[in-house]
């Protein structure tokens, strides 16, 4: 009679959940791992909420520098109202090394962000000088290049008021060649540093009568052996005298690029190779043109017009010249303010584009 209680209790151990897991049950080791096995989870969830308010407490130790770091956010409004920073933009300038490269530009932009930006600006600029053309007086490949050679440390308004006496007693390399130096001297002398450009061009000019058959070569090679001719003049009159495209590096152009961000380089040589390996062959004369006519009528070297600039989005540099339109419409030269260009003799197009023609020596 005692042993009934038992066997009433084994169908309830067989309908329980407990009876189902006896086999695992029978192995005493398995068993006793089960139960660490439950507490288990607790204990890694215990780590996980002292992770999760660890977690907690983090980001507000973040957010309370964030608070901090927010005037600095303020504190730079100029950087909303151009692309780059204009002052970071000069301070790199300032601490580039020379003839070095920019691979990668400053300011985190990439070498395809730069192409595009400075083929846009080209394409801007093509917009507001449509007329662009070299400011030399010229009528034929020698009076180019000699006008070239003349350009150097003076203006080219200068030049082409000097010129038109020079030619009228020695149109031909011939006659120039021949000439007394000192009354050649006497000629240019408005254009300063008359001795040494005297000697340039009776130079030059024998050396194409001798050389060359008194004709102007149409080679860059060529070009470069004539006396006071570089690869500046040389590029000049082969883009504007027959056709053949080049880079025109004279001080507005190396201003204008490095304050463009296009490059670093001091070397007009290298500024040459590195401006080059942006626009295609086919743009380089015309190129050179909107730069240099930029240069002289609204980003001035001292002092530039940044308020009436049409690039001013795409320029690292703004802020650097006068912000104010209306101050900014007063430094405006040439035909953009109003002045006479710097030709007597300009092309019919800059002519009914507004443009004036620049009076001669002695005038007014």
């Amino acid at each position: 009679m005692k042993k009934e209680p038992a066997a009433k209790k084994s169908p309830a151990t067989k309908e329980s959940p407990a009876a189902e897991e006896s086999p695992a049950g029978k192995k005493s080791p398995a068993g006793k791992k089960a139960a660490p096995a439950k507490k288990a989870p607790a204990a890694k969830k215990a780590p996980a909420v002292k992770k999760a308010q660890a977690a907690k407490k983090t980001p507000a130790a973040k957010k309370t520098p964030a608070v901090k770091k927010t005037p600095a956010v303020k504190k730079a409004p100029a950087a909303k109202k151009v692309t780059v920073a204009p002052k970071k933009a000069t301070a790199r300038l300032k601490d580039t090394a020379p003839a070095r490269t920019v691979v990668h530009p400053p300011g985190g932009e990439s070498r395809t962000a730069l192409v595009r930006r400075a083929r846009r600006i080209n394409r801007e600029l093509a917009e507001v000088y449509p007329y662009a053309h070299p400011e030399l007086d010229f009528d034929n490949p020698f009076q180019l290049v000699v006008a070239t050679v003349l350009s150097a440390q003076t203006t080219d308004l200068r030049v082409n008021q000097t010129t038109p006496a020079l030619f009228a007693k020695y149109p031909t390399p011939e006659d120039l060649a021949a000439a007394n130096p000192e009354e050649v001297e006497e000629i240019l002398r408005p254009c300063g540093f008359f001795r040494a450009k005297t000697k340039s061009v009776i130079g030059l000019s024998k050396a194409l009568v001798a050389d060359f058959g008194g004709e102007v070569p149409g080679r860059l090679e060529d070009l470069v052996k004539l006396p006071g001719v570089g690869r500046k003049t040389a590029f000049v009159v082969l883009g504007n005298a027959f056709g053949r495209p080049g880079i025109t590096v004279d001080t507005h152009f190396q201003r204008l690029v490095r304050r463009w961000q296009w490059t670093a380089e001091t070397d007009p040589d290298k500024i040459e190779a590195a401006i080059g390996a942006l626009f295609p062959k086919s743009d380089w004369t015309d190129l050179s043109h909107h730069v240099i006519w930029h240069g002289r009528r609204i980003c001035h070297a001292r002092k530039p017009a940044c308020g009436a600039c049409p690039i001013a989005p795409l320029c690292p540099a703004y802020g650097e010249g006068e912000t104010d339109p209306e101050k900014a419409k007063k430094l405006l030269k040439y035909e953009k303010g109003g002045f006479p260009g710097q030709r007597l003799r300009p092309p019919q197009a800059y002519l009914d584009a507004g443009g004036r023609p620049a009076p001669p020596l002695g005038a007014g």
